[in-house]
């Protein structure tokens, strides 16, 4: 099994114990003659409110030597994803999902942190042992 299907799935397994429920997987966004493919779209039931949030997460392992490398290939694909969704579903909402070692590489580089600001890159931090989300990052 690969990387990406390894953390692929532990991260649909701590999005179901979190209580959401996975409606794609891929989930396709059609644009301007271009088909993108994010990993993963689910939906949760708000309590305190009427109607579903609806997310697509695209997730990252950054198991490459170079951090830095790994985060302008996220933050590229992020921001197409971004300009998509808001193109045929405004109301779905795009995460970048990565393990905690790689957030806490990231944490470290000021640029990267600057960028995820700059950006509002919305994070989903998990832990890819325990299959648990440890933070969502807006």
């Amino acid at each position: 099994m690969s990387a990406r299907d390894k953390y692929h799935l532990n991260l649909k397994d701590a999005l179901k114990k979190d209580g959401w429920e996975i409606t794609h997987d891929p989930y396709i966004i059609e644009t301007q003659g271009v088909n993108y493919q994010v990993d993963l779209g689910a939906e949760k039931i708000i309590a305190a409110q009427k109607g579903k949030e609806k997310i697509a997460i695209e997730i990252k392992s950054f198991l490459k030597d170079s951090t830095v490398s790994e985060f302008h290939t996220a933050l590229g694909q992020f921001l197409n994803y971004k300009l998509g969704l808001e193109e045929v579903e405004k109301d779905r909402i795009l995460y970048l999902a990565i393990p905690n070692l790689a957030y806490n590489r990231i944490k470290k580089l000021g640029i990267l942190m600057k960028s995820i600001n700059r950006y509002e890159v919305r994070l989903i931090v998990f832990n890819i042992q325990e299959k648990t989300i440890i933070s969502w990052i807006k």
